[in-house]
């Protein structure tokens, strides 16, 4: 079976290559999938995408046109895709459900250290052989409370090591975990989540209900100074009015590895351009306080190794005819 790879760096060559068996062919594209290079699908059985590509109505109408019956995703979440088209053409799409909770949760974990203990201006200081404190206090960890909205495997590994440093864990989610209960994170409001935390660190998935789920009325109820880490999906923040508390002290600290518009900047070598034609992301450059990365927290050797193998079972059960692995319900 012939597969189309859309958005394939060297990483994704090395680790799905490493993975393949049977008769897969990959043919690995540099080209994000959009609806001027749904084309370069042709001729292949299906594609497999990455979260910057475009799988909308118009790309799909395209794919189906061209044979394509198979969408599989590199990755968990699954909100760049139209579902409900993707039902109606007859195409089955597939994702990787779980890859390392570990990764993104510890990345998380990593954002608050470094801004807590102001890492990177400690470590440009010292390189210019200025070895003064002065602007480098942080606080303990240890008694703060830290809540947590989505409690999912990544939200959980998270609680998890928030509780290790000894902090009060909080969580709000939909469907409360057991094993987040076993840990003694207490389940609350997402009210008292914004009304109680020190640090706040978002681990949902986006859906209707979430977008812009910080919003300015959000951040009017959060303690002043709060601490905001998010490494899940960037819609899940209003960036205007996220910058607005940023200005006002609201925010004493933002750490972020998604922007809600990081498709038109992320996962390139942007600089010698830089990032100047969105006014929102260069504003938010300028915070001494704020830590962005350009969505890196999935990215280890483990959890690519994890995709790889996901993804071509993936591939494979749908060309023996049982169908992927780990297929999305089409019906959400």
């Amino acid at each position: 079976m012939r597969v189309a790879v859309f958005s394939s760096k060297d990483y994704d060559r090395r680790f799905l290559s490493s993975a393949r068996t049977g008769d897969l062919e990959l043919n690995f594209l540099e080209h994000r999938l959009t609806e001027q290079t749904a084309g370069l699908a042709q001729g292949h059985a299906a594609v497999c995408v990455f979260v910057e590509d475009e799988v909308s109505a118009g790309v799909l109408t395209r794919l189906a046109a061209d044979g394509i019956r198979l969408v599989v995703l590199r990755s968990a979440g699954h909100d760049n895709v139209d579902l409900a088209c993707a039902r109606s053409l007859g195409i089955v799409v597939a994702h990787v459900p779980a890859y390392s909770p570990y990764a993104v949760a510890e990345h998380a974990v990593a954002l608050i250290l470094a801004l807590n203990r102001h890492v990177c201006r400690a470590y440009n200081r010292v390189r210019e052989y200025n070895f003064a404190l002065t602007g480098l206090l942080g606080f303990d960890l240890h008694g703060r409370t830290v809540g947590v909205v989505g409690t999912g495997a990544i939200g959980t590994v998270f609680a998890r090591i928030m509780t290790g440093f000894g902090c009060r864990v909080i969580a709000h989610d939909v469907r409360p975990n057991p094993e987040c209960e076993r840990l003694g994170v207490s389940y609350v409001k997402l009210d008292q989540i914004f009304a109680d935390s020190d640090i706040i660190s978002l681990h949902c998935p986006l859906t209707p209900a979430t977008h812009h789920l910080v919003d300015a009325d959000a951040l009017a109820r959060m303690k002043r100074g709060v601490m905001l880490v998010n490494t899940s999906r960037g819609g899940l923040l209003n960036t205007a009015a996220v910058i607005s508390a940023l200005k006002k002290g609201l925010i004493g600290y933002l750490g972020i590895d998604v922007y809600e518009e990081e498709n038109a900047l992320f996962f390139e070598d942007r600089s010698e351009r830089g990032a100047f034609d969105d006014d929102l992301f260069a504003r938010l450059l300028t915070f001494p306080n704020v830590l962005v990365t350009g969505h890196q927290g999935f990215f280890t050797a483990d959890a690519l190794t994890r995709i790889g193998e996901v993804t071509i079972a993936n591939l494979l059960g749908f060309e023996r005819g049982d169908g992927p692995q780990f297929p999305v319900a089409t019906s959400d």
